[in-house]
């Protein structure tokens, strides 16, 4: 029996997953880690607690599914995009890791941009502008803030590199992780000389760039024991979370869009040629497809925004679901479909942590607006599903206006476990959606990309052929596809209304401490 790993360095926690060679799941696992919040704003963690977890996992499926060593066959890392650990002479880690969503760059944002010669020339040369959460603004602020510790820095690496690191000793990285640093010529899919001369940065604190299915190293003695697999095990690319988790959705050919429904919401979709929108509204990767990119957006609160509901306004649901012994979720969206579409002109702006597509704005907040004497908890919990579907729509949008085709949306995240949302979704995208037999995310796909590195299959396109399938379908319904696309426009305009207000109510805020 031939296994693959893969292994997705979370926010939260670490997902290791076992699959056969055919695509079926043998065995899962997750191990959670904290996250370190020492400023407002601020999201570091501990590198050596993705490695703790890794080990754990790999352990757990192992014994789960009962596989031995020599059945594992390859590995695929995936993680959290854009983070950056700081490694000294001795390959130690100098200080907490920055994460993807820490906001302290702004100032180093806008340094980029200038040294570059404005946000045009940036884009032109890394397909990108610079956004606080991308790792090129963190070394920028390592430097400008710890000079201390930058001097010791020679060698930075993304959260799944790391992990490559403690498994082969090797510093390496792959083509879909290192475009969300914003160091790589994205075109040619290698570091970009140009803007690394730019920012004074030395080529030298990088690691290799590989394709995501290629091998990048072999399991080192030392590894393979904690592990309990075999030394010289292959570990291929990866890709980051959003490209490994589209592979793990099958999101490998023109036409086929994703849009996941997180606690952050990514809208994804297949390029067979690079294509960048110039006013750099969504961003443009490589994808983990040997040569093939990617258009990406991203809600930073989509899923999110009923979560922050559910923790501070829901406590009956959650109280009653657990007396009916159901998830609370159940019985918040079972409320919100009694609220009709578009909810009588209350809507709901998810920017609870800012909001990166298509606004790249961190000042921005979340907000009901339209509120009336006639709308209720059930309205409130509607608009808020409808808020977070129109910041997806948003990404959709774009991609189509870039002629890129969108002829399916793949659902998944916890927008597609719901009947109700999945309905929303394609009312609110007017388009079919879908749901595939495959659920596990970015794990799969990266166990997916270790199965065709290692030779299991020809490429990642045909082992996504061979182990995907679609489920369920979902078309719009008309009547309320007209409803929300009367609604849509002045949804997109109360941010344009309310932009200046943020960046003054964010000031006041700093102000006053």
């Amino acid at each position: 029996m031939s296994v693959y790993l893969g292994i997705d360095i979370g926010t939260s926690g670490t997902k290791t997953l076992a699959m056969r060679e055919d695509g079926e799941i043998l065995a899962t696992s997750t191990f959670e880690y904290p996250l370190d919040s020492p400023r407002p704003g601020w999201s570091e963690q501990n590198p050596a607690d993705w490695w703790d977890a890794s080990i754990k996992g790999v352990k757990a499926v192992l014994k789960a599914g009962k596989i031995k060593p020599a059945d594992v066959k390859g590995i695929g890392l995936s993680g959290q995009m854009h983070g950056s650990v700081f490694l000294d002479k001795n390959h130690e880690v100098i200080r907490p890791a920055l994460l993807w969503n820490d906001q302290r760059t702004v100032a180093e944002c806008a340094e980029i941009e200038k040294r570059a010669g404005g946000r045009k020339k940036l884009i032109g040369m890394v397909a990108n502008p610079a956004l606080t959460g991308f790792t090129a603004p963190k070394i920028l602020w390592l430097r400008n803030n710890e000079p201390k510790n930058y001097d010791k820095v020679v060698q930075v690496l993304l959260p799944k590199d790391y992990v490559r690191y403690q498994l082969t000793g090797d510093f390496a990285t792959e083509v879909s992780d290192a475009s969300g640093t914003l160091l790589l010529d994205v075109s040619k899919r290698q570091w970009s000389r140009k803007l690394l001369t730019k920012l004074d940065l030395d080529n030298a604190i990088l690691p290799k760039v590989y394709e995501s299915e290629d091998v990048t190293g072999t399991l080192t003695n030392a590894a393979a024991q904690k592990l309990g697999l075999l030394e010289g095990t292959p570990i291929v690319g990866g890709g980051g979370d959003q490209a490994a988790g589209a592979i793990g959705n099958g999101i490998v050919k023109s036409g086929v869009v994703s849009a996941t429904m997180g606690t952050s919401g990514v809208v994804f979709a297949h390029s067979d040629a690079m294509q960048v929108d110039p006013e750099g509204r969504v961003h443009t990767f490589c994808h983990a497809v040997r040569n093939q990119w990617h258009v990406m957006g991203c809600v930073l609160s989509a899923g999110g925004s009923l979560q922050w509901y559910r923790n501070h306004l829901g406590d009956a649901e959650v109280r009653q679901a657990k007396k009916d012994k159901v998830d609370p979720y159940q019985l918040i969206t079972a409320q919100a479909s009694e609220a009709t579409a578009g909810c009588e002109g209350l809507f709901f702006l998810p920017y609870l942590t800012g909001e990166r597509t298509p606004h790249a704005d961190p000042h921005a907040r979340g907000c009901w607006i339209g509120l009336s004497l006639r709308h209720g908890r059930k309205h409130l919990v509607r608009s808020v599903m409808e808020g977070a579907t129109y910041a997806m729509r948003d990404t959709l949008e774009i991609i189509q206006e870039m002629n890129i085709p969108v002829k399916q949306v793949r659902l998944s995240g916890g927008g597609a476990r719901s009947e109700f949302w999945r309905q929303m979704q394609a009312d609110i995208y007017g388009k079919k959606v879908v749901t595939i037999n495959a659920e596990e995310g970015p794990a799969y796909g990266v166990a997916l990309l270790a199965a065709a590195g290692t030779g299991a299959y020809k490429n990642v396109v045909e082992a996504c052929a061979k182990t995907i399938s679609v489920v369920t379908e979902t078309k719009p319904d008309n009547a309320t596809k007209k409803v929300y696309n009367k609604y849509y426009p002045h949804y997109g305009h109360l941010y344009q209304s309310l932009k200046g207000d943020f960046a003054a109510i964010a000031k006041t805020v700093e102000e006053v401490g």
